[in-house]
């Protein structure tokens, strides 16, 4: 997350200008296959008088007769309908089908020109005999192919929570690529068509978005049941769990029958945890079944990640502080921000017990990720995540935080999933500087995403805020928690001196020295006082569905506000 805008945390180019221009000049060929490339993935642009000819007669009218009205790229969702034969015969589920349909071919052809620039860095570094790096291009590939899967599942999806979160989820890898590439010092043409192309797919799963909340406002059909994802029995239940294994998080270790144990003095299957996940879920590929590794007792010195490939892993700690996974990558020494996390969950159905991820890198390396999370349906129970700037991403989809200790000095609860924390202690770091300790990311008003601080304790230390507003529809919510002595102005703008119209940040009913809210910042997207109405908005069956999919986990959570 780049926090540019305050100049303690700059930081200085990782790469040499001189080289980076030689190298530039070696790739200056490639660029024009690049470019022709870019021109054809734009959408083409339109007049006002074209729209003239288009009639949206089967689209309820207000100020406008097109169903785009209410998109936030009116210009390319427009564009998009002069394309589509007969569109005037087409319904709202059908045009928003056909939005879909089109981000997914923007993804393809996006995905391969990123991989064309790879390649011929790869070409340039033999040729020079050096390495060319410019790690944006890794990170955009990644997230360009988890949209694309992810589009791919709301194409198929009858569930309207699934469908807004995949969306949601297929634009917030958009924004996180064009941050990394806008933290990129070097200047090229390849940087700049990557940030349009980009620019050009978010447009459309922004649009997509817009036009799916027009279906469900004229199609009362759309189911809200679980479909998609993981299969369930009819009880609700995946199919992978049976009997007493339905209380996967509250079971013994003995009782889960893990597939793998990890342990240090060699007494397990295997040493090292990223050898025992990748032997567990090779055993249970196939099977939809659940990869249960356990972990002894041991401080590991690992960077892991599960990726999207490997879905409903767990893993078994023995304890906050006794079973710890540690890192120390940072941005500073050259990092990408996804990149140093010290453990990564993106394939769906994670699930973590009694394990302490931490990043040590200090807070003079500034961003420093201890746990990065993209996994579905994900959750945390009696873990700890330790760090100091950016210590727990949780960047898409739905996310669950049940007994966790988190602690961090600058955003150290970032991101742009929908995320519910529930009796956790939230703890700033003294580092005589300002503490930050949310950074949402909501960048669209369709997004179904925010955060949730629900019945937790946060502690305080000098000059401690409850969060800034990354983006500008950011959305935040403190509800029946405890609130030590904070900043009385509760909250801290992301620059100038206040915050974008669009962001939603809330309290309600809560408790301590900090929570009087009489001191609170005066912005017109702050809420002092929620009425429980507003409040219920931001629980664990609304703002993550969680009756659909927790119980199932076994973990214990509050569904609703507390009497």
């Amino acid at each position: 997350m780049s926090i540019s805008c305050l100049n303690m945390y700059e930081k200085s180019s990782k790469y040499g200008t001189q080289r980076n221009n030689h190298m530039w000049g070696t790739l200056i060929s490639v660029a024009l296959f690049s470019f022709l490339l870019m021109i054809q993935l734009e959408a083409k642009p339109i007049s006002p008088s074209s729209l003239t000819r288009v009639h949206f007669s089967k689209f309820p009218r207000s100020s406008s007769s097109s169903p785009c009205q209410n998109t936030l790229h009116v210009e390319s969702c427009e564009s998009m309908l002069l394309s589509i034969e007969n569109v005037h015969e087409k319904s709202p589920k059908e045009v928003f089908d056909i939005s879909v349909d089109f981000a997914v071919t923007q993804v393809k052809a996006s995905r391969t020109q990123a991989q064309s620039i790879k390649t011929m860095m790869q070409l340039t570094s033999e040729k020079l005999s050096s390495t060319v790096s410019f790690p944006a291009v890794d990170d955009c590939m990644e997230l360009l192919d988890d949209s694309l899967r992810r589009l791919d599942d709301v194409k198929t999806s009858s569930n309207s929570d699934d469908v807004r979160t995949w969306l949601s989820t297929a634009l917030t890898n958009q924004e996180t690529c064009l941050d990394a590439l806008q933290t990129e010092k070097v200047s090229s043409p390849y940087k700049n068509m990557m940030e349009t192309n980009a620019r050009n797919v978010s447009k459309m799963v922004s649009n997509s978005l817009a036009l799916y909340n027009h279906v469900k406002t004229t199609d009362t059909g759309t189911s809200n049941s679980a479909g998609g994802g993981r299969k369930l029995l009819s009880d609700g239940f995946p199919t992978w769990l049976t009997g007493r294994q339905r209380k996967l998080l509250e079971a013994s270790v003995e009782e889960l029958k893990p597939s793998a144990v990890v342990a240090k003095d060699g007494s397990g299957t295997h040493t090292s945890i990223g050898q025992a996940i990748a032997f567990a879920s090779l055993a249970a590929a196939g099977t939809n079944g659940k990869t249960v590794v356990h972990v002894k007792a041991g401080t590991y010195s690992e960077n892991l990640n599960i990726p999207s490939s490997q879905s409903n892993v767990m893993l078994v700690g023995d304890g906050k502080g006794v079973t710890v996974i540690t890192g120390n990558d940072n941005v500073e020494d050259g990092s990408s921000l996804r990149n140093t996390a010290t453990f990564a969950a993106t394939g769906d159905g994670f699930m973590a017990r009694d394990i302490t991820f931490q990043n040590t890198a200090g807070p003079n390396k500034h961003q420093a990720v201890a746990l990065r999370v993209a996994s579905d349906k994900s959750v945390f129970y009696r873990c700890s995540i330790s760090g100091y700037q950016d210590s727990l991403y949780t960047h898409s989809n739905r996310q669950f935080y049940r007994e966790c200790d988190i602690s961090g000095t600058v955003d150290f609860i970032f991101g742009n999933s929908a995320v519910v924390f529930q009796g956790c202690n939230i703890s700033p770091r003294s580092n005589g500087n300002k503490n930050f300790i949310t950074a949402q990311g909501r960048s669209d008003p369709n997004q179904n995403t925010g955060i949730s601080i629900h019945n937790c304790r946060i502690s305080a230390a000098s000059d401690t805020y409850l969060g800034r507003p990354w983006k500008a529809y950011s959305r935040t919510v403190i509800m029946q928690s405890f609130i030590g002595s904070i900043n009385p102005a509760g909250w801290f703008p992301w620059s100038g001196g206040s915050a974008p119209k669009g962001i939603y940040y809330a309290e309600y009913m809560n408790s301590g020295p900090g929570a009087g809210t009489g001191g609170r910042v005066k912005w017109s997207g702050y809420h002092p006082s929620l009425s429980s109405a507003e409040a219920t908005q931001f629980t664990v069956s609304n703002l993550i569905a969680g009756g659909s999919w927790l119980p199932a986990t076994g973990v214990a959570y509050d569904s609703g506000l507390k009497p």
